[in-house]
């Protein structure tokens, strides 16, 4: 469950990296933290 969540987690981050360079800064933005809510802590090393 854990590697499935990591790796949606990515999707989503990458995702909302590629959309605040495109210029939609808020679903940018928003996408970003529920890519960093969705990957667990031991990706980050906490």
């Amino acid at each position: 469950m854990g590697l499935i969540l990591t790796i949606l987690g990515i999707i989503v981050l990458v995702s909302g990296v590629l959309g605040v360079l495109r210029g939609q800064l808020l679903w940018g933005i928003i996408l970003i933290v529920v890519g960093l809510a969705l990957t667990p802590g031991y990706f980050y090393g906490f």
